[in-house]
């Protein structure tokens, strides 16, 4: 039997790697592996390859940036010349990108099975071109493999049937906490560097470590001189530790939005375990990536999110994750608060707990064996 895998973009190879991992612990079983190149940038992708010990791509389709219409045509041209090149039994999509959802409508035109890793998240609001990507993969995926219960019941309430439905738990807490060793034993090195090259940081006085990429937060002028002002106040009073995402480099650059308060500390991005290890050691984070909710979850860190909902809802009621939208007053009185005084109580869901990717394959070899006999 013969899986074929797509990745895109980041938080999708974070993804990936259990689940190849755990295939590749069953006989009989052979994977490819997909890169559609809609993270470019080897910041962005060629240290995520190595650091998670994932094999180098079967396919690299070179995408690059685009219009959301650019980008998942030029996917679907392109993935299918070689997907019916590879001919697998099985397609294996993650999240919520456009290679995501480019890749699922290719296979089903091509009567290729699918299963989405990552299903049935909702954030309810379909001017978010990803909200869009994850309702059209699920409804036409033949295997939903969904991180936590609130994803089953949306898939239920969409008309899903039950039996394509299967809760495995999340994968990308499989890498967490397979790699959170690694990142623990990287810190003394890691903040004695940046001590060194961020001038007057200090690692060990506390920070805030910031993220920022969605297009709701940087693609507006108006919004984004916003945000950054409310930014550089609390970093008069909090160090702010941001590696910085291209896009979000490439906006304050050309509205001349770059932060003068000394304490907003820029660097470039960094390998999954150096942000790992930034995120576990962070008094707090704020961001506006999904990824970033969950491992922050996990690791009991205070996490203000930059949106006005999130598909990742178990984060917020039994998580570390506070949603403080576009309200810039709200976020620095939680920012205040959550500096002083933590997060006194969360949970971790229910299977987060670094065998998802297990979960997934138990799941899958047997659907493919019964599949391929009815065939």
């Amino acid at each position: 039997m013969k899986i074929l895998h797509v990745v895109g973009a980041r938080p999708n190879f974070m993804k990936a790697a259990p689940v190849m991992r755990a295939f590749s612990a069953h006989e009989g079983i052979m994977q490819s592996l997909v890169h559609t190149g809609q993270h470019y940038d080897a910041n962005m992708s060629d240290v995520f390859f190595e650091q998670l010990g994932l094999p180098r791509p079967d396919f690299d389709l070179g995408v690059g940036s685009g219009s959301h219409a650019v980008q998942t045509a030029h996917v679907m041209l392109r993935f299918e010349e070689a997907v019916l090149k590879d001919r697998p039994d099985l397609v294996m999509v993650y999240g919520d990108v456009n290679s995501t959802v480019a890749a699922t409508l290719v296979c089903a035109k091509l009567g290729i099975p699918i299963a989405h890793v990552e299903a049935g998240l909702r954030s309810f609001d379909r001017t978010m071109p990803e909200e869009i990507n994850r309702l059209m993969t699920d409804q036409i995926a033949d295997l939903l493999f969904t991180p936590s219960s609130e994803g089953d019941d949306n898939l239920l309430r969409e008309g899903i049937a039950p039996e394509r439905i299967h809760c495995v738990g999340n994968v990308m807490i499989d890498t967490l906490v397979r790699l959170l060793p690694k990142a623990q034993a990287r810190w003394p090195q890691l903040s004695a560097e940046l001590g060194q090259s961020l001038p007057g940081f200090e690692a060990n006085g506390g920070y805030a470590l910031l993220t920022l990429h969605r297009p709701s937060n940087v693609d507006h002028p108006d919004g984004l001189r916003d945000l950054m002002a409310a930014l550089e106040e609390l970093a008069e009073e909090m160090p702010l530790l941001f590696p910085i995402h291209p896009r979000t480099r490439a906006r304050l650059q050309e509205w001349n939005l770059q932060p003068r308060q000394k304490n907003v500390h820029l660097m470039e991005p960094v390998g999954y375990i150096d942000f790992l290890a930034l995120q576990q050691n962070a008094r707090l984070v704020i961001t506006d990536s999904g990824g970033v909710q969950e491992e922050t979850t996990f690791l009991g860190v205070p996490c203000l999110t930059a949106r006005e909902n999130t598909e990742r809802p178990v984060t917020v009621t039994i998580g570390t994750n506070i949603l403080v939208g576009e309200d810039r007053q709200k976020l620095r009185d939680e920012a205040r608060r959550l500096w002083k005084e933590g997060i006194s109580n969360h949970q971790i869901p229910p299977l987060w707990d670094g065998r998802a990717g297990e979960r997934i394959a138990a799941i899958t070899i047997p659907w493919l064996q019964e599949n391929q006999k009815s065939c």
